[in-house]
């Protein structure tokens, strides 16, 4: 799991860096100021969550037996991703403001994966 997870991480945060150069480069003339704010906070929670999902990955590479907890942790952050800075990317390309009510969700995900990593934290061997 740890290598799938590191995986994820690496493509997931080298994304976030070309969202955040294609907001820079070619969609600051095309779309709103605020548009463009949006698709930034997609790209920074994106890297921040990446990262987040490398951690889990090295602590579930540390353990003998990965708890599950850690590994839901893990999922949550890639669900959280994919909804958080999907909708966000979605909304500030489309205008579709009914994408924005999907964002929250992404935001319960990121919740729950940080809850479960500090739950996770109770038992691990550092």
């Amino acid at each position: 799991m740890a290598q799938i997870f590191v995986s994820v991480a690496a493509v997931l945060g080298g994304l976030s860096v070309a969202a955040g150069a294609f907001a820079s480069h070619a969609l600051r003339e095309k779309i709103s100021e605020r548009s463009l704010e949006i698709f930034e906070t997609g790209a920074r929670y994106q890297m921040y969550h990446a990262l987040a999902l490398l951690l889990v990955a090295i602590l579930i590479s540390r353990s003998e037996s990965p708890q599950p907890i850690l590994v839901a942790s893990g999922w949550l952050f890639i669900i959280g991703m994919a909804i958080f800075s999907g909708s966000l990317y979605a909304l500030s390309l489309t205008g579709v403001k009914l994408l924005g009510a999907i964002t929250p969700l992404g935001g319960v995900a990121f919740l729950a994966a940080w809850g479960a990593l500090a739950f996770a934290a109770g038992n691990l061997k550092l």
